[in-house]
């Protein structure tokens, strides 16, 4: 930190960037968070949990660790403090057409299939781990894509996320301009608009008829229930239960199959694989799992 910036904190706080987590808060801070996470941190992670707790520690004026602690597993701290924790703690990383493989199964395989059967109803399709909208929004694109060739095919869009300032990010669904060089161009041409403001020139907002059609929500997969009121035709959950234990792992998977109707399709990230007996889904492709019919 600059020597400036030093000479900008108040006389009465402590050098924050000399502040130590200790074995003893680390072990303490990462059981909570396991607890009400499901995110496993080793002792690797002290250092970077260190540095992102200071930033609490900073808002709220806390001289410790250990008093920080105990605000936050206070009554006042669980129903104020958490989310705010949860902010600073996990990770948003994220791109539009991710593991793009996936997006074109979705179009050529999942939704000519659900056409066929001739549904009256919407495809409903969950993100469950949105992080700052690039996920759903790549869904939003795809699925508009199919539907203007297909004009019966109507779509609604859920996504979740733990974080609430993920989710505002997602809701104002505004990019910059390096983010979204990986959208192809005639889509980038027909979905994104430019910001009005010049000061803001080099960022880009999605269209308001693809914002529409996404629906967000603050959840929590650790949840015993989700509160998602139907079952889904596609949930994506991608890159996210690579932070869990195995037990964890299993759970989330579990419950997340009780919102996909039979036949649904689970798709997964690149680095996780499901290999859990007794579940009720199958493996179609390298991360791609479909809900076996006869659940």
């Amino acid at each position: 930190m600059r020597q400036t910036d030093r000479q900008q904190l108040p006389d009465a706080m402590p050098d924050m960037y000399n502040l130590k987590l200790s074995d003893k808060m680390f072990s303490l801070f990462s059981d909570f968070i396991y607890k009400k996470l499901g995110i496993h941190l080793p002792q690797a992670k002290k250092i970077m949990l260190q540095y992102r707790l200071i930033k609490r520690l900073k808002k709220l004026k806390m001289k410790s660790f250990e008093d920080y602690f105990s605000y936050l597993t206070s009554v006042d701290g669980l129903k104020k403090e958490l989310p705010r924790m949860i902010n600073v703690v996990t990770t948003n990383k994220t791109d539009f057409f991710r593991e793009p493989y996936h997006f074109q199964y979705l179009s050529e395989n999942v939704l000519p299939e659900f056409c066929k059967q001739k549904h009256s109803r919407p495809f409903k399709i969950w993100s469950s781990a949105c992080s700052i909208g690039a996920e759903p929004y790549t869904m939003a694109m795809v699925l508009q894509e199919f539907a203007e060739k297909n004009r019966q095919f109507r779509y609604n869009i859920l996504s979740t996320d733990i974080s609430t300032k993920a989710l505002k990010t997602a809701q104002n669904a505004i990019y910059d301009h390096e983010m979204v060089d990986i959208i192809p161009i005639e889509l980038r041409k027909k979905y994104l608009l430019k910001k009005k403001d010049q000061n803001q020139s080099a960022l880009v907002r999605i269209a308001p008829e693809l914002r529409q059609k996404v629906k967000f929500k603050q959840m929590n997969l650790m949840l015993s229930t989700y509160p998602v009121d139907t079952q889904m035709d596609v949930i994506f959950c991608r890159n996210v239960i690579i932070y869990f234990d195995r037990k964890t792992q299993e759970r989330v998977v579990k419950t997340l199959s009780c919102h996909l109707k039979p036949g649904g399709y689970l798709f997964m990230g690149h680095s996780e694989s499901i290999k859990f007996d007794g579940l009720p889904i199958e493996r179609v492709k390298s991360t791609i799992y479909r809900k076996k019919a006869d659940t």
